[in-house]
């Protein structure tokens, strides 16, 4: 079964609203550096600096990195892995550092960024954002300091998120 959780209007909103908790946490953003996680947390960390922009005419440092190579699961299937490219072209060394990813689930690929990042510099303080916190099955302990919507799943669902020319709507899909 599937079922939309999330309309657009309502992830502008969340978009709007997060956008204006990290300018009253982080200010001018002079120290401060959004960092996308690959794939799917690319399009929301867009969109979030775009919204920050737009409403406060701020230029963010916006990144992008991978953490193919440092999940724990990578070598636990014989599918070619093709990792995403890494786009971070500003030094992380001491500053406030933002990761953005669409869905928190087990934590697992917050834990691997935190280790990807370390091969950048080592910053100030991380944060995350996430777009949809599936609050059970944690198994790293792992929590978002800006949350869209928590939601509550089971572990055979799905939360989808579905961005199409900017716009988004969330799914879960069930058994």
């Amino acid at each position: 079964m599937k079922k939309v959780i999330l309309e657009y209007n309502h992830v502008d909103l969340i978009i709007t609203r997060i956008a204006h908790q990290l300018i009253e946490n982080h200010g001018s953003f002079e120290n401060t550096a959004i960092i996308a996680l690959q794939p799917r947390g690319i399009h929301f960390g867009k969109v979030i600096v775009r919204k920050i922009q737009t409403l406060f005419n701020i230029d963010i440092d916006y990144g992008e990195l991978d953490t193919t190579f440092y999940r724990d699961d990578f070598r636990r299937t014989d599918k070619h892995l093709i990792p995403n490219e890494v786009n971070i072209s500003f030094n992380i060394q001491d500053k406030n550092i933002i990761l953005i990813d669409d869905v928190l689930y087990t934590g697992r690929t917050i834990r691997a960024a935190l280790d990807a990042l370390t091969d950048y510099g080592r910053p100030k303080s991380v944060e995350l954002v996430t777009l949809i916190n599936r609050k059970y099955n944690r198994e790293v302990p792992i929590q978002p300091d800006y949350i869209g919507e928590n939601i509550d799943t089971r572990t055979n669902d799905y939360v989808k998120v579905d961005w199409e020319k900017n716009q988004c709507k969330v799914w879960i899909i069930t058994d």
